[in-house]
């Protein structure tokens, strides 16, 4: 069955970085574009970055852009998301969604705590 597990998440100062990733199984990894959402307590699931199957494309949500890169290597099945300079705003569940078509998956969340 399809997974996707991701794994990188943790505690980190305010201007800190964290690298997280998220690896595929189970699917024609190289055919999905892949975004990553977030979910703070309380708040709505956002889309904060997407990438094209390719890799040729991405796009980020205003309050990310210039922080966060997000990328992907479609020989290991893995996306990124690299989160530098990071607030205490970025405090949420970290999720990677994986859409080809009319199918979409969702990984089980990273938690990310962004705190002094």
């Amino acid at each position: 069955q399809v997974q996707l597990v991701e794994s990188g998440g943790g505690l980190v100062q305010p201007g800190g970085s964290l690298r997280l990733s998220c690896a595929a199984s189970g699917l024609r990894f190289s055919s999905y574009a892949m975004s990553w959402c977030r979910q703070a307590p309380g708040k709505e699931r956002e889309l904060v970055a997407f990438i094209t199957s390719t890799g040729d494309s991405t796009s980020y949500v205003d309050s990310v852009k210039g922080r966060f890169t997000i990328s992907r290597d479609n020989v290991k099945r893995t996306v990124y998301l690299q989160m530098d300079s990071l607030k205490p705003e970025d405090t949420a569940v970290y999720y990677c969604y994986a859409r080809w078509d009319s199918n979409t998956y969702w990984g089980q969340g990273t938690q990310v705590t962004v705190s002094s």
